[in-house]
């Protein structure tokens, strides 16, 4: 029966599925037989052919704390999706498992979400720099990230164009420009400075003025890092795709984790950060991203700078304003008031630094000098 079956697929009078459906198999193993069968007919055998065993089923059961982590974060509200939970089981446990087996495991186990109405995939742009650090990604997105908040947090996320290297991902309370200061400075310090970042028209970047910058271009500038500008949101669609990522992973690990406040929040982002850098395989690469940026090294495919040991560094990514002296010799810290070392009237620049310390300095940052400290109030 089984050599007539394959006969008429081979004459065209049944298709795969029909012979599949014929012997309770799946399309891939008839897939695998019939180019067997048709050896064996090139080789003059059809008549004596059969079909030699699949190998059976293998699949050994999970170990509990797999079962139990599984179960946790495809009960959690919202449901992480069957790759996170693989990546999680990868990250957790060292219990190494694919997408499809989880998603078999959840619909055995009644614990498979409901994905009737799942969004159509997004078209993939292939267009990309060839060395790392010519072009990093940049943006924001706003979203529930914490489970139980009634507000929304906001995720600075950047990512290198070249080996979807995701160099940095933090979450904040809101957008802000000392927020975009702190982030850029720890992804820099972490990893150097880029040629450009790829960003949008938001006021923290452009201006309509093509001889002015705002602060943090300057602050850009003042270390030679260029902002490209894209045209619409789809022009940057690899950073976009990775907040949906983001937007899709988070919540769910965060509500399975009882996680509900920034801190704690950062500290496993950068722990999924550096997971997803190191073993999730990407599907436009055909690596993952570690792999594709130690081969850009190899391949001296790298326009990346080291962070310079500039005395400025600290200043230039700060929160800058100019403050006038008071008659008493004074400028206004917090709730005080303070004695500098500057006349009255004259004016200092305030540098406020995300971690709350205050320096008032003679000047603002210049290349080629070095900045004078006059007054210096650390954090309470």
């Amino acid at each position: 029966m089984v050599r007539h079956l394959f006969a008429q697929l081979r004459a065209g009078e049944l298709d795969v599925a029909a012979v599949a459906a014929e012997l309770g198999v799946s399309c891939s193993r008839i897939y695998q037989l019939r180019t067997d069968y048709l050896r064996a007919c090139a080789e003059g055998r059809a008549d004596f052919w059969q079909p030699g065993l699949s190998g059976g089923d293998h699949r050994t059961a999970w170990p509990d704390d797999a079962v139990a982590l599984a179960s946790r974060l495809l009960s959690s509200s919202p449901k992480s999706s069957y790759s996170a939970v693989a990546s999680e089981l990868l990250r957790r446990l060292d219990f190494t498992t694919d997408r499809a087996t989880v998603r078999r495991w959840a619909i055995a186990h009644n614990l498979a979400p409901y994905t009737r109405f799942k969004s159509p995939a997004k078209p993939v742009r292939r267009w990309q720099v060839r060395d790392f650090g010519a072009l990093w990604q940049y943006d924001a997105t706003p979203h529930p990230f914490l489970p139980g908040s009634q507000d929304k947090q906001v995720l600075l996320n950047i990512l290198d164009d070249a080996t979807r290297l995701n160099t940095g991902a933090r979450l904040y309370r809101s957008e802000s420009l000392a927020a975009h200061l702190d982030f850029l400075s720890s992804a820099f310090l972490a990893h150097g400075l880029p040629l450009a970042l790829y960003v949008d028209y938001h006021s923290f970047f452009f201006t309509h003025s093509p001889d002015a910058f705002t602060q943090l271009g300057a602050a850009l500038k003042f270390y030679g890092v260029t902002l490209r500008y894209a045209p619409t949101p789809q022009a940057k669609g690899k950073i976009e795709r990775r907040h949906d990522y983001w937007q899709k992973r988070l919540p769910a690990i965060f509500a399975a984790d009882s996680i509900r406040s920034i801190e704690p929040a950062n500290a496993l982002l950068q722990s999924l950060l550096h997971h997803a850098n190191g073993h999730e395989f990407h599907r436009e690469i055909g690596s993952t991203p570690k792999a594709a940026h130690q081969a850009s090294l190899d391949q001296n495919h790298t326009v990346i700078r080291p962070a310079p040991a500039c005395p400025w560094w600290r200043f230039v990514w700060s929160l800058r304003t100019s403050v006038l002296v008071g008659d008493d010799g004074k400028v206004p810290v917090r709730s005080l008031r303070l004695s500098i070392d500057s006349p009255p009237r004259s004016r200092v620049v305030k540098c406020q630094i995300f971690d709350g310390d205050i320096f008032f300095l003679k000047s603002h940052p210049k290349i080629a000098s070095k900045p004078s400290v006059l007054l210096h109030s650390p954090p309470f």
